[in-house]
């Protein structure tokens, strides 16, 4: 990773000063495949607001001097809502015993430098961290997990130089879970409203 890309590691009412520009970054990146999201920055804002409520919460910023070029969430999934939960707990899991890794936004000419590598191990040592705290509210921690969107593999929007994260997620030791999904619900571009997305979660079992 470059020397100029500074990592910083964000908590609580400390976002609140980086929730706009984290919010325009969000919609830059989601809009483009496969999420194609149709972004509000009202929305965002509300949405990024509750990492800085939810207890254990943590967001990971990558910044280029000032700007902040990349951003990744993360919180227990106890803390999550219910279409989050709903899965886990059909299939047994405790959500007390899960941290949820939220989203990992970067811009693209700041990819390959080993960013998202970094993304994921500052939130894994803060859920070790979290979960070693004598003054922690939430169970033993026996899972990690995130969830991503399903693309038909035939979707005629999908870009030709298009390559999905799977093998990258694979090698950071997450599985996927055909049997835990959802489905969340976003204006697409192009769409007229909102309509539901299915997603599927990944799945690696924690280690001290």
């Amino acid at each position: 990773m470059n020397d100029e890309i500074r990592i910083a590691c964000v908590t609580g009412a400390n976002l609140e000063r980086f929730i706009p520009e984290v919010a325009r970054l969000r919609i830059q990146v989601f809009r483009d495949y496969p999420y194609l999201y149709d972004g509000d920055l009202d929305y965002e804002a509300r949405y990024l607001r509750t990492y800085s409520q939810a207890r254990g919460s943590v967001v990971v910023l990558a910044l280029d001097g000032a700007r902040i070029v990349g951003a990744s969430t993360g919180l227990p999934l106890a803390e999550e809502t219910d279409p989050f939960k709903a899965p886990f707990i059909a299939h047994g899991y405790d959500p007390s015993q899960v941290f949820y890794l939220g989203e990992s936004v970067l811009l693209p000419e700041y990819r390959g430098r080993g960013i998202g590598v970094r993304f994921f191990v500052e939130r894994e040592a803060h859920a070790r961290a979290l979960a070693a705290s004598p003054d922690s509210v939430f169970g033993p921690l026996r899972w990690l997990t995130f969830c991503a969107v399903e693309r038909p593999a035939d979707d005629p929007r999908r870009p030709l130089d298009y390559a999905p994260l799977n093998a990258f997620w694979r090698k950071r030791g997450y599985t996927r879970q055909a049997s835990l999904r959802t489905a969340f619900s976003w204006k697409e571009v192009g769409e007229a409203g909102e309509s539901l997305k299915p997603m599927v979660f990944w799945l690696k079992e924690f280690q001290e």
